[in-house]
């Protein structure tokens, strides 16, 4: 790829991002749902739940829930990002940039700038809410670290969204999507430590992707983890990038693989 065919596959890119991110701005109360929605869930699990809860080490609740709803609201972008795609998919919008003299990739790069941009909203409404309750990182660093790792997450889902969009074609099968978040959460360090989880699926939230950039993230806030033994929960900054990069790696090839294919 020359210098001048990347430099117009940007400008493509960011053209596809721009007309999704007016789409948000002329929805303002969509935005504003999907911002408020996280903070609400937040101050429910620690305000009505959180004194029944006991955290490893004498933690505080909130110290240890809102690292966990940082990633949860990454992982709630897959469906939305799979809504946008099989709805672009299902009226044909995919179809027509496809036809028109733009760079190829700009349609899903476009898709993927956009979204990202989206959750970094969602989760700096998050960080606010945190830093409200009275919740601190550590340091800058560290806590620079932390978002660089949920946003490295939702990069990763942003891609398994973009496939299952393309793949159904279907907005309505997004249902399907949107009810497994929550047992997956659910299924992970983000609310409970796996210790307290009957053996089998406190093994099972352990290697959950989602425990390991919640793990590393309270770590590098300055927090503490859910103080499991085991391997991964000893390697859970090494996890954090590793898990992200499979998922990523797997679902990017699918991805354009698939939107390559959309006209055969």
């Amino acid at each position: 790829m020359t210098a001048t065919t990347l430099r117009w596959a940007i400008a493509d890119g960011w053209t596809v991002a721009r007309r999704d991110l007016m789409h948000w701005a002329n929805q303002p109360m969509t935005i504003a749902a999907g911002v408020v929605f996280p903070i609400v869930v937040t101050l429910a699990f620690g305000y009505l739940f959180g004194g029944a809860v006991k955290v490893p080490d004498g933690v505080d609740y909130f110290s240890f829930l809102l690292p966990g709803m940082y990633g949860m609201t990454m992982l709630f972008g897959l469906s939305s990002t799979m809504i946008a795609v099989s709805t672009d998919a299902a009226k044909g919008v995919t179809d027509r940039f496809r036809s028109l003299p733009m760079a190829p990739s700009a349609v899903l790069s476009g898709r993927a700038v956009a979204d990202l941009l989206h959750s970094v909203l969602i989760l700096a409404g998050l960080l606010l809410c945190g830093l409200a309750v009275g919740w601190r990182p550590a340091t800058l660093s560290g806590a620079a670290a932390a978002i660089g790792l949920l946003l490295f997450l939702r990069f990763s889902l942003l891609w398994a969204g973009v496939y299952a969009g393309l793949r159904t074609r279907n907005p309505g099968a997004a249902v399907a999507i949107q009810a497994m978040e929550f047992p997956v959460g659910f299924l992970s360090n983000a609310f409970v430590a796996p210790a307290t989880m009957p053996g089998g699926l406190g093994a099972i939230a352990e290697w959950n992707p989602l425990s390991a950039t919640v793990a590393a993230a309270r770590e590098l806030f300055g927090g503490q983890g859910w103080g499991g033994d085991s391997w991964v929960a000893q390697h859970a900054v090494l996890m954090a990038l590793a898990w992200p990069a499979a998922i990523t790696a797997v679902f990017f090839a699918l991805s354009v693989r698939l939107f390559q294919r959309l006209d055969r």
